[in-house]
């Protein structure tokens, strides 16, 4: 339980420090029966800092009550 913790606290920083991510989908612009056009749009994902903090915080949390062996 305590990886699992770990894990948590690791991925609640890296959501802190990255506000989120961009990646790039091919759509279909045109699609005319043989004729077919697409491009490449940039998609952004985004999410609030709070949702870092409360992984964050989750993650200490399950460190904290995690029994030892």
């Amino acid at each position: 339980m305590r990886t699992f913790g770990v894990v948590l606290i690791v991925i609640g920083i890296v959501m802190l420090i990255w506000g989120g991510f961009t990646y790039t989908k091919k759509e279909k612009v045109i699609d005319a029966g043989p004729l077919e056009v697409s491009a490449d749009k940039q998609k952004t994902v985004n999410w609030p800092p709070y949702a870092g903090a409360v992984v964050l915080i989750a993650g200490i949390a399950v460190v904290a009550t995690a029994k030892k062996r």
